[in-house]
């Protein structure tokens, strides 16, 4: 017990006043409360709206283009051999 290295308390409970006045537990560590004459004591930002440069996107999709040109196919293996071709828009 003597060299376990464990803290007893204080006989009675007793409390050490801190520097604003209050009472602080024995066990915990003192921290001093330290507050600046002048200047600022926090700083909140607010997030706002970044503008980033814009994406240049195709018109088509590659799928869409895929899709278009298995349509063609499939049309033209449909179509007779004799007939002319039809003009696509």
């Amino acid at each position: 017990a003597a060299g376990s290295g464990a803290r007893r308390p204080r006989a009675g409970g007793r409390r050490r006043p801190t520097a604003a006045g209050t009472a602080m537990p024995e066990g915990k560590a003192a921290f001093r409360e330290v507050l600046p004459k002048q200047g600022q004591l926090s700083v909140e930002d607010t997030a706002g709206m970044v503008l980033c440069k814009p994406k240049v996107l195709p018109l088509k999709s590659v799928s869409l283009e895929k899709l278009e040109k298995l349509q063609r196919a499939a049309l033209e293996a449909a179509r007779p051999e004799g007939a002319a071709p039809q003009p696509q828009p």
